[in-house]
């Protein structure tokens, strides 16, 4: 007996709809409260039985994969996007029994826009560069809120401030009380992310050093330890890409062009990829601008034209495509642990 089940996920509940195609009897169950547990539970009834299920790539997916695959079957991950598009523009009841529904004909006709399903190592691995990237920006967003309030008090814009001549000047600053507290807890919140960030980065850095993929990516120039371990995390196996530009567009490093008849709007990025992703490669594309750089005429030429920004970009644009050759001439291999 063949099952196919689409899944609608929440936090409080999950809504599962089954077809058995030998009988074509269709059935429906809801799993609360969802969490791994209950998904467990749910799961055991169907052990031993030829099971294909999808659900969308949305927060909590992977406890409920895991449950799944452990009892045998094959789980489907659907890009929640372009799985929205494929219901179409015509109003209809929106339920989460619908939602269900819509999964599970996309997959038995063969039209389920699938997300690739990572090993867990890899996931492990790409959940921690995540977490530093977002250790990183907030760190930018604590230095970002220091400068406004200087600019705020007419103080001089000064880089660097968290060099200790740096510090020094700061602290000498003639500003208000208020103002003066606002900076005392954004620097205090500056060294509590450092604190975070150091062994974090140590970890990264040590890992990047060891791993193949990670070793092969360090061979283009301005690819470090931590821009190579995340370009590593978040591109993947890169045999699921037809194309070096299809890496581009997952990226979002793709620019969004609108036309009809003679109007065309100006293109921006899509920024549709992983923000970490998009971060490692704009990291690794400022040092074209250095000497010894396989990209310095080409930078030059396009900051020339378009400026020093959107000529990182097009660099960018150009490290990934190596990336992308550089993981698949390595296979399998490149995604070993280390």
């Amino acid at each position: 007996m063949a099952i196919v089940m689409g899944l609608d996920q929440h936090r409080a509940q999950i809504t599962a709809e089954w077809i058995d195609t030998d009988t074509g009897e269709v059935s429906r169950s809801r799993i609360s409260p969802a969490h791994r547990a209950g998904v467990r539970k749910f799961a055991e009834r169907f052990r031993g039985q030829e099971l294909e299920v999808a659900l969308e790539a949305t927060t909590g997916w992977r406890f409920v994969a895991e449950e799944l695959r452990r009892v045998g079957a094959v789980v489907h991950l659907a890009e929640p996007a372009e799985t929205a598009a494929r219901r179409g523009n015509k109003k209809r009841a929106k339920s989460d029994r619908a939602d269900a529904r819509h999964v599970r004909e996309l997959l038995m006709i063969g039209r389920l826009p699938e997300s690739w399903i990572a090993p867990d190592h890899l996931l492990d691995l790409r959940s921690r560069v995540r977490l530093r990237h977002t250790l990183s920006h907030q760190r930018g967003e604590w230095q970002q809120h220091i400068q406004a309030v200087l600019y705020h008090h007419g103080c001089p814009q000064r880089r660097n401030l968290m060099t200790a001549e740096g510090l020094q000047w700061l602290k000498a600053q003639p500003l208000p009380a208020g103002a003066r507290e606002q900076v005392t807890v954004a620097l205090g919140m500056i060294d509590a992310l450092d604190a975070q960030l150091a062994p974090l980065d140590k970890e990264l850095r040590a890992y990047a050093r060891r791993q193949l993929g990670c070793k092969a990516l360090m061979k283009h120039f301005g690819v470090g330890e931590l821009t190579a371990v995340t370009i590593l995390a978040e591109l993947g196996d890169v045999d699921r890409f037809s194309s070096s530009r299809e890496a581009v567009r997952y990226a979002g490093l793709d620019i969004t062009v609108h036309q009809s008849d003679q109007r065309r709007s100006p293109g921006h990025l899509s920024r549709q990829g992983p923000p970490a992703l998009r971060w490692a490669l704009f990291e690794a594309a400022q040092s074209a601008a250095r000497q010894g750089s396989p990209d310095r005429d080409y930078f030059a030429q396009a900051a020339q034209r378009l400026g020093a920004n959107r000529a990182c970009l097009s660099v960018a644009r150009k490290l990934l495509k190596r990336s992308y050759h550089t993981l698949r001439e390595l296979g399998e291999e490149a995604l070993q642990p280390a």
